[in-house]
């Protein structure tokens, strides 16, 4: 590294230093003489912990422009003043933010997911949670009459093996299933829906089952977390 560009990164450090120090001055001075001297301001208004937070956030973004072990150390004591401060306010924004996060991905969810005016649902009623349609050879997992998952690629029963038709209910589930009817043919992820062994789970959609519901591995794991035991599978 030359002398000069090395000196320029010390020149840039000392710079982010004095903003450090500054704001610093600036976060004590919105808290009371009294408050800021002697304990933490966890009594303090929300505009003052809110000025607290987008100080805090201006600082460690600043710090991004460091080298990374320098960048760490100054973000590390940023954070220390700001949670000495103001305790729990880092983690309750973080906390808060995270939450939005997870509210925004949900609604964007739904909101691409087909509804019920867009998508042919046959006469799979909106109370069920889970339709079989088995002339199209698809199934779908939905809520209030909305498609939440689906529909998705499938496969039932083979003639003489036929899967019943009818409103049925979930009645247990079994991860690393076997069938011994059927010389320990695995089943696994089995959700079984009637009391006669008929179930969804993985296997291959290209063959036609004796009467289970064949998925894709990854939708038969969908379907085993999402169905619980009540719910009602619908098949047409």
């Amino acid at each position: 590294m030359s002398y000069k560009l090395r000196y320029a990164k010390l020149r840039g450090v000392a710079r982010f230093a004095a903003a450090v120090v500054a704001s610093g001055v600036a976060v004590a001075g919105l808290l009371s003489p009294a408050t800021a001297a002697a304990q933490p301001a966890v009594g303090s208004s929300e505009a003052t912990r809110q000025g607290a937070w987008d100080t805090r956030n201006s600082l460690n973004s600043q710090a991004g422009t460091l080298p990374p072990d320098a960048a760490q150390a100054v973000q590390g004591a940023v954070d220390g003043a700001v949670n000495g401060m103001f305790p729990g306010l880092i983690q309750e924004r973080e906390a808060a933010i995270r939450a939005e996060n997870e509210r925004r991905a949900a609604a964007e969810a739904q909101s691409s997911a087909p509804q019920s005016s867009d998508f042919d649902r046959g006469p799979c009623p909106a109370t069920a949670r889970a339709c079989v349609d088995l002339a199209g050879q698809r199934t779908w997992l939905q809520k209030d009459g909305n498609v939440e998952y689906g529909p998705i690629t499938m496969s039932s029963g083979a003639q003489g093996w036929e899967t019943p038709r009818g409103t049925h209910k979930v009645t247990r589930k079994v991860k690393d299933e076997i069938s011994r009817e059927f010389h320990n043919a695995p089943m696994p992820y089995s959700v079984y829906f009637t009391n006669t062994g008929v179930a969804f789970h993985a296997g291959r959609v290209d063959w036609l089952s004796h009467g289970c519901i064949h998925l894709n591995h990854d939708d038969a794991v969908t379907y085993f977390n999402s169905l619980k035991p009540g719910d009602v599978v619908f098949v047409y």
